[in-house]
């Protein structure tokens, strides 16, 4: 990509380019209608040439030829050529309906809005918007970011250890084969699951943002992530090589393996900062929404059993925030399953990546319920498809490709997944639905892009979105029974 963003057309020249695309294409399929391409029994149907297994370049000029005939192509070439085909071909409606008004809203959804900056961290800053809104209960606090930093740092060292030990397990396997080359492709990578985010915590807890703020690499992760995975990759090779020499290769290579770690604790310790130890107290100062001056001594690790505390429980509608789950919709598999994914984890020894498989009807439900309750929810989503991250609109009524194209996209969530078409992209909260007759309108969604994102921050999610794109939801049990 350029190191500068095109520049957008101006709002009005955008809206009457489409305007008189869309009249163009009244009038094109009225005269399809005049030109009875109907097979009428006793003629002749029209020859076809026969297939070509190359590309010719006369067929080319020819389509090009007939192509620039039609008066709207010329006005698509004009319009599309020249700006982001987005935004010529957003639709006036679906930004006027995507509203930032809800019938169903938690009381408390958590603030400020948060930025990942230029990282992949986007896991790992919404399920910390989702423990905030308990400890902001538990503390009476107006503002408050938990510290994400503090858990990239210990993830960034548990996948390492992960991809080592995984390269020992699979120490006899073929270099070249695609199980290898998977787990080489991104040994250290910045994103993440609901589950390794719930590892982290149980085994280093948490701290607030202001003892352990984000450092220049955790803002910017390219250059520190590129560094690990270099160094993995070689330390890789070099176990590899070493196992092919030995009977017990994971007992054997247990001090090389220490000493690659001990590499790879240098690099995070150097470029993010020394962390707070998860055992040992630090002290976090404080005003309440009340303004009184507050101090709570506590380890890392206890401040995170708060979360599971009676009284926390209790301001959470009975909800253990540490013991929600996750449902997942992928129509390629049976639904009211439990699916995982082999050697996809980041802390050896505590959970892997577990969802239950449901029908989008239940997920809906279950989020429905939690927002009732005033919980949060941690959502993954595909964030790319159909939407604007500066209106922060997401729908799939948002651009109209048939407008501008004359082509018709029509794959169904299974394909897409099954094409790599579509896949989890991005991690985000929702904080709120708009209900009509039973039924989900609208979702408000809280972002970690900044506030320059959507509207201050917050985004919108049509329903329809949400059944297209929209692949995880993290509930409490109990509201997805009900589901």
């Amino acid at each position: 990509m350029g190191s500068s963003q095109s520049k957008l057309p101006e709002p009005a020249v955008g809206e009457k380019l489409a305007e008189r695309l869309r009249a163009m294409e009244a009038k094109e399929s009225r005269n399809e209608l005049e030109k009875g391409y109907v097979y009428i029994d006793g003629q002749q149907p029209p020859q076809y040439s026969p297939c070509s297994t190359t590309v010719s370049i006369s067929t080319a000029e020819q389509w090009e030829k007939e192509l620039m005939q039609d008066p709207k192509n010329r006005l698509a070439l004009s319009a599309l050529s020249s700006n982001d085909p987005k935004a010529i071909l957003t639709q006036r409606l679906a930004t006027i309906k995507d509203t930032q008004n809800f019938n169903i809203k938690i009381p408390l959804e958590g603030t400020p809005i948060t930025n990942q900056r230029s990282s992949g961290r986007c896991w790992l800053f919404a399920a910390t918007n989702v423990f905030r809104v308990a400890i902001m209960r538990k503390h009476n606090l107006k503002d408050f970011q938990l510290s994400q930093a503090y858990l990239f740092y210990w993830d960034k060292l548990e996948k390492a250890n992960y991809f080592l030990e995984q390269i020992l397990d699979t120490a006899s396997d073929d270099l070249e084969g695609r199980l290898v080359q998977t787990l080489l492709a991104s040994p250290v990578g910045d994103g993440g699951q609901w589950d390794m985010a719930a590892n982290l915590v149980e085994k280093y807890g948490l701290v607030p943002q202001t003892l352990y703020p984000d450092s220049f690499n955790a803002m910017n992760s390219s250059a520190m992530g590129s560094l690990l995975t270099t160094k993995l990759r070689e330390d890789a090779l070099e176990l590899r090589r070493l196992a092919a020499k030995s009977i017990d290769a994971r007992s054997s290579l247990g001090t090389i393996k220490e000493k690659m770690m001990r590499e790879i604790h240098l690099i995070l310790t150097l470029m993010l900062g020394p962390p707070p130890n998860p055992n040992k107290e630090f002290t976090w100062d404080y005003y309440d929404k009340n303004d009184k001056f507050q101090s709570l001594r506590i380890t890392p690790l206890k401040f995170a059993k708060e979360l599971s505390s009676t009284d926390s429980i209790r301001a959470n509608s009975g909800t253990d925030i540490n013991e929600v789950f996750s449902l997942v919709n992928d129509p390629r598999n049976k639904f009211n399953e439990l699916l995982s994914v082999s050697r996809l984890g980041n802390v050896v020894g505590l959970r892997g990546i577990r969802y239950v498989n449901v029908d989008m009807e239940t997920m809906k439900t279950a989020c429905i319920a939690m927002l009732r309750s005033g919980l949060p929810i941690f959502f993954g989503s595909d964030v790319g498809k159909f939407s604007n991250s500066s209106s922060g609109i997401m729908d799939t009524g948002l651009i109209d490709y048939e407008l501008g194209f004359n082509i018709r996209l029509g794959l169904s969530k299974a394909q897409r997944l099954m094409t790599g078409e579509s896949q989890m992209t991005h991690a985000m909260v929702l904080t709120a639905v708009h209900v009509v007759e039973g039924k989900a309108v609208r979702w408000r969604v809280q972002n970690s892009w900044g506030e320059a994102a959507g509207t201050q921050g917050w985004f919108v999610m049509s329903d329809t979105w949400m059944d297209e794109f929209v692949y995880q939801a993290v509930v409490d049990p109990r509201y997805a029974l009900c589901g």
